[in-house]
């Protein structure tokens, strides 16, 4: 009894999270209630509608560009995290991206979707579930929310 309650838990915290990470990402989908965002401001969203002249224009030392290519390299190392590896990263490469010209954009916007589908398989991987790993993926959607909310501030000035 207790393992299929246990199973059930597990369900619960995925299904919860990857709904959280798909609000992150993809906005609230009409039809389904909102967690916390307005329609039509995930990630995807926001991204789409900024250039990448915008998106390399410097707001207080940072660019839509910087903000954007750490949060996917954030999404890619807590995936692995979670999938075992043990080998340190060096969290400052996450900042190497600043200034971006259209392909390059386009790439990095396209890498970005690339992660988060990474990110929702990575969740529902079939595992038993330690303190650690379930801190990850709460610190998936709070970093993720944290700078899609950054980027959006950055978006109402540029």
């Amino acid at each position: 009894m207790n393992e299929s309650l246990s199973l059930i838990q597990t369900k619960r915290f995925v299904g919860g999270t990857a709904y959280l990470l798909r609000e992150t990402f993809e906005g609230s989908l009409e039809g389904t209630p909102s967690a916390y965002l307005d329609r039509g401001v995930g990630f995807f969203a926001t991204l789409d509608n900024i250039s990448a002249e915008q998106a390399s224009k410097d707001h207080f030392g940072t660019t839509v560009a910087a903000q954007t290519e750490h949060a996917k390299f954030y999404l890619d190392r807590l995936c692995e995290y979670m999938n075992g590896r043990t080998e340190e990263v060096n969290w400052e490469d996450s900042w190497l991206i600043e200034r971006v010209n259209e392909g390059e954009w386009n790439a990095l916007r396209q890498s970005v979707r690339a992660a988060y589908q990474n990110a929702l398989i990575c969740l529902a991987q079939e595992r038993e579930w330690t303190e650690m790993q379930i801190g990850m993926a709460l610190g998936l959607l709070a970093h993720s929310a944290y700078h899609l909310g950054a980027i959006r501030q950055i978006a109402k000035t540029i």
